[in-house]
Order: C-alpha cells, then sequence, then structure tokens
C-alpha cells in the first residue's frame, strides 16, 4: 500500500470517527411524525416497587394499564351549576394605551374573560375554535382537575381545530386564584394571548373585602395588569379592604410590592397559616404562579398602590385618587420563614417514592437539530424520566438546578409541599406550590402525595425552555393515554 494510500484510509477513519457517533446521536433525538408520550424516555421508579413487567429504568412496562386518561372525569351525570363559552380566534389586540398587537383571543379580548365559579360547584366550558391555525386547548393552570379535563395536546385530548368543540367539565373543590391558557403550540399561543384569569370563591365569601385581579402579561414587549398599560385605576372606597390577586402569566418571575404593608393571604391557591404584614419587601411571583396580597386603602381619599414590575400598577382607591410611585424595596421576602408552621396530613419522611430532577444542560441533538440544550438528570429530550408512582403514594422529589439559568417548574394535576432550600429547612408556614421558582445553584426538597390518576406533565413554565426539551412526566401505573403526539390532530403541546 503507498503512502499516499495510507494516509487518505486514516483521514476517511478519523472522519468517520467523528461523523458517526454525530450521526447516530442525530438520529436518536428524532421522533416519528406521530408518537405516544408513554414511548418516551425511561420510567423511573423512585425506588419503589416496580409493575409486572418492568423494570428499574427500562423501557419494558412503560405502555401504562387499562385505565384510559379519557375516562377521568368528575361525575359526567351532574348538571353544570356555571356554564361558560369561549371562542378562540386570531386577531389584532388593542391595547388601553392604543398599541395594537398580533395575537389571538378569547371572546374578542385578552386577556380572555374573568371565569367566576364557587368552590364546590360544577363548571362547563365550551371551547370553540374560529380561527386558530394549529389548534387549541385549554389547561386549567393550578386547578387540580381529573386528568381528561387537563387541557394538554396529545397527553389529555386532541388540538380543537378550527371549526371544532370542545367541553371540560370539572368540580371546583379549591378555593383560590387560578388561569388558564391554551397548551398547543403554548410557546407561542400563550405569549401571543391564549390565557384568561380563573377565580374558584370560597362557599363564604370574606365580607367587607373587595377582589382585585392583577394579571400580568407581556404583549409584544411590553407587560400590562388585565390587559392595560401603565398604572391600571381601580376605584374602591376609602378605608376599604382589598384582596389583590396577582396572576403572572410570563415566562419569567416578576416582583410586586406596594405603598403600604400587605399581608400574603395565599400563594398558589392555597392559603398560608397566620400569615403577618409585611413593609419595605417585594414578593417574587413565580412564571405561571399566583399570589394573593391583603392590603388597605387608605382612609384620607388617597389611593394605593400595588406594583407588579417596575413599569405597571394598580392604583387602587375612590375615584380620581393618586398614589406617587413606590421605589422597589431593596430586600425580598422569603415564604420559607413567612408565617407558622400547620400539619402537612402526611409524613414527607416515610415516602414510597424518591425521584431527583436534576437540570443541566449541554450540547447536542434535539429533534435532529444541533445546539445547546435543558437535560433532566442527565438527559436531553426525548430520553427523560417517566415518574412513575401509585395512587397514594407518598413522593418526596429533589429538584435541582446547574443549567445556568432559572426554571419556574410547574407540576400538572397536584400541589406539593417545599420542604427545604439548599439544605434548610421551611420553618413558616407550608408553601404548597404548583409553579415553583428554581433559581441557578438552587435545590429544592418538596413533597406530595399522589392523589389524583393520570399521565401528568411536568415542565418548566419559561414556555420556550419546554419546546427546547425540559419536560417530563407524573404517570400513574395502570394509566395510559390514547392520545399522540402529532399524527392528524397535529398535537404539539409546547
Amino acid at each position: 500500500m503507498t503512502k499516499e494510500r495510507w494516509r487518505l484510509l486514516v483521514a476517511v477513519a478519523a472522519t468517520l470517527a467523528v461523523v458517526a457517533p454525530l450521526a447516530w446521536l442525530w438520529q436518536a433525538s428524532r421522533m416519528p411524525g406521530e408518537y405516544s408520550v408513554m414511548e418516551m424516555g425511561y420510567v423511573d421508579h423512585g425506588g419503589g416497587p416496580v409493575s409486572a413487567g418492568g423494570g428499574e429504568g427500562g423501557q419494558e412496562g412503560h405502555h401504562g394499564g387499562p385505565t384510559s386518561v379519557a375516562d377521568l372525569v368528575d361525575d359526567p351525570d351532574r348538571d353544570a351549576d356555571v356554564e361558560v363559552e369561549l371562542v378562540a380566534e386570531a386577531a389584532e389586540i388593542t391595547l388601553a394605551s392604543g398599541r395594537e398587537v398580533e395575537g389571538y383571543t378569547l371572546n374578542d379580548v385578552s386577556p380572555g374573560p374573568m371565569i367566576r365559579v364557587r368552590e364546590g360547584q360544577l363548571l362547563e366550558v365550551q371551547l370553540r375554535n374560529e380561527s386558530v391555525e394549529g389548534g387549541v386547548t385549554l389547561h386549567w393552570h393550578g386547578v387540580d382537575v381529573p386528568n381528561a379535563e387537563d387541557g394538554v395536546a396529545g397527553v389529555t385530548q386532541d388540538a380543537v381545530g378550527i371549526g371544532e368543540e370542545h367541553t371540560y367539565r370539572w368540580v371546583a373543590d379549591a378555593a383560590g386564584t387560578y388561569w388558564y391558557h391554551s397548551h398547543q403550540i403554548s410557546h407561542e399561543q400563550v405569549i401571543r394571548g391564549l390565557l384568561g384569569p380563573l377565580v374558584v370563591e370560597p362557599r363564604k365569601p370574606e365580607a367587607g373585602v373587595v377582589d382585585v385581579p392583577a394579571l400580568a402579561h407581556t404583549y409584544a414587549g411590553g407587560r400590562t395588569i388585565n390587559g392595560d398599560d401603565g398604572d391600571v385605576p381601580v376605584t374602591v372606597e376609602a378605608g376599604s379592604r382589598v384582596r389583590v390577586r396577582v396572576i403572572n402569566t410570563d415566562n419569567g418571575p416578576v416582583r410586586t410590592w406596594a405603598s403600604a404593608p400587605y399581608t400574603v393571604a395565599a400563594v398558589d391557591a392555597r392559603d398560608l397559616n397566620e400569615p403577618t404584614p409585611v413593609a419595605d419587601r417585594w414578593l417574587t411571583v413565580t412564571a405561571g404562579g399566583r399570589a394573593d396580597l391583603m392590603l388597605d386603602v387608605p382612609e384620607d381619599g388617597s389611593a394605593l398602590r400595588v406594583q407588579v414590575g417596575a413599569a405597571t400598577a394598580l392604583v387602587i382607591g375612590p375615584e380620581g385618587a393618586e398614589a406617587p410611585p413606590v421605589p422597589e424595596p431593596d430586600d425580598g421576602l422569603d415564604l420559607l420563614s413567612y408565617g407558622s408552621p400547620a400539619d402537612l396530613g402526611f409524613d414527607p419522611d416515610e415516602a414510597d417514592r424518591d425521584f431527583e430532577y436534576s437540570i443541566g444542560r449541554r450540547p447536542g441533538f434535539v429533534q435532529g437539530k444541533p445546539g445547546l440544550w435543558w437535560t433532566i438528570n442527565g438527559h436531553m429530550w426525548p430520553n427523560v424520566p417517566m415518574f412513575m408512582v401509585a395512587e397514594g403514594d407518598v413522593v418526596r422529589m429533589t429538584i435541582d438546578n446547574h443549567s445556568g439559568d432559572v426554571h419556574p417548574m410547574h407540576l400538572h394535576g397536584h400541589h406539593a409541599v417545599v420542604l427545604s432550600r439548599d439544605g434548610e429547612e421551611a420553618t413558616g408556614s407550608p408553601i404548597w406550590f404548583d409553579s415553583l421558582d428554581v433559581q441557578d445553584g438552587e435545590s429544592y426538597e418538596v413533597a406530595f402525595v399522589a392523589d389524583n390518576p393520570g399521565v401528568w406533565m411536568d415542565h418548566c413554565h419559561n414556555l420556550q425552555h419546554a419546546v427546547d426539551g425540559l419536560v417530563a412526566h407524573l404517570m400513574y401505573e395502570g394509566v395510559s393515554t390514547p392520545y399522540r403526539i402529532g399524527g392528524d390532530a397535529a398535537n404539539h403541546p409546547e
């Protein structure tokens, strides 16, 4: 063999040594045009029992069981107490400032209509898609609905195409502040306006308290409150007690503070135990999260100012009353030591499952595209964990973030309680959350009871992060889904 031929063979071999692994990684990252989420990744039993046919970390037994998510509904024979119709359209949105943005509306407005229902009532919502290309769904963010009503395209239903309708029915069994949004192409549709506020009122409303929603959403780079720019006046009588329901629908956290002391009454629709007044502190509201603030409007006829970020505020008081700008406080409120401890109703130290949700980032391929992608437990999508539980399990999960960015983690269908952050035990009121800000370098221990069977998303609610692979699922033994990602229904939840 000549020297030149030998050099050529060496060069070819070296090229293959580089190209072949890349080609394999490229091919392994691609998913077919139609697939089930139950065919993705690997099963993680969290140290709990392995169901028949399934091995720890293996693919066998990964295909669920005889119960379909479509059958997991509230009483189908019960008449609805509250009925709502929502029509989704592609439209131009005119903000209060006169600025116009292209987006989506529900019943001709964005944010969509406020839905109010009383605790214990059955809500029925009929969604019709008038003109939204790609289809729509409605996810009831923070409401622990039966799995069939969760509104995730390709997991709990098919997307609703143009000219089609879908009906949601569920019992409002927990009072609090929530919101709703599309979970079909969510990283685009939510940003462009397919969302709205939802309040479940307590069976016995608070006497003398004025309810004030404050839904924060950014349209085309400009933050709004309830669809309005800048200072938003809210007319109430002097001396009124108000509950301001801050709802953060954006992809990142927002800080809120006020011109007077406030009490954090609830976080993510769960009351805090023995909260106390807060002064000169801002509160972080996680992306997707909510916080209820209780405040008193001044008796002297002036207004109360509640900032939601630096550029937008509610000005609450008698008609025409003003409130000067309030500088952002230097320090934030740490909820881990706020309020008083209370019984959790279960013992996290007797957990049946113990999971790790470790968030990182590394170069690779996702759906055949090269880039720098999020990882879960060292794996890139679609090789992500399916956290397997049985109904009644006590579940502990450690969420740690070493990815270089903040991640608002959102578990569907459940509320979890914070046990610790960076090894420091929570000492205040139990913080029951459905959306949790995990900063870069932070680690949280959380726990919950698996009491809502189904197949549930557990993902980052920075929705661009979700579409870039930061999505896992919580799955109950014996449950399967008939719905598929892609396919004729063109289901794409992120």
